[in-house]
């Protein structure tokens, strides 16, 4: 569901860049859990917050209501990890993003399938 994901700011999938991989996806089916982690490109990745956001509306647009999401940065790769990863964590501010229509925008660009 995710290896497609078109990175913000290059012409390549997030798969691609190796921003993820399958082996740092766990699902777990009889708990409905899904946890991602994803590996910026650089340490100071400026599209951190976006790239995990995408990934996150991806997998609500994607999977049943019943799953819980967890969506974080690989531990060590990125120098503002804890606070990417609480943003990301939160329902309020992920909704609030999703509500301004540039961000959105964005979002939806990043998970819509290249021409």
């Amino acid at each position: 569901l995710i290896r497609s994901i078109n990175d913000p700011e290059h012409p390549l999938t997030l798969e691609e860049l190796n921003v993820v991989e399958q082996v740092r996806v766990k699902v777990s089916d009889a708990e409905s859990t899904v946890s991602v982690e994803f590996t910026p490109t650089i340490p100071h990745c400026s599209m951190a917050t976006l790239i995990g956001l995408s990934i996150k509306v991806k997998l609500l647009r994607s999977l049943p209501e019943r799953f819980k999401l967890d969506v974080h940065i690989t531990p060590g790769t990125h120098a503002s990890e804890h606070a990417v990863n609480k943003q990301l964590a939160d329902k309020e501010r992920v909704a609030a993003a999703l509500e301004n229509s540039h961000l959105l925008e964005v979002v939806n660009q990043c998970l819509s399938a290249r021409s």
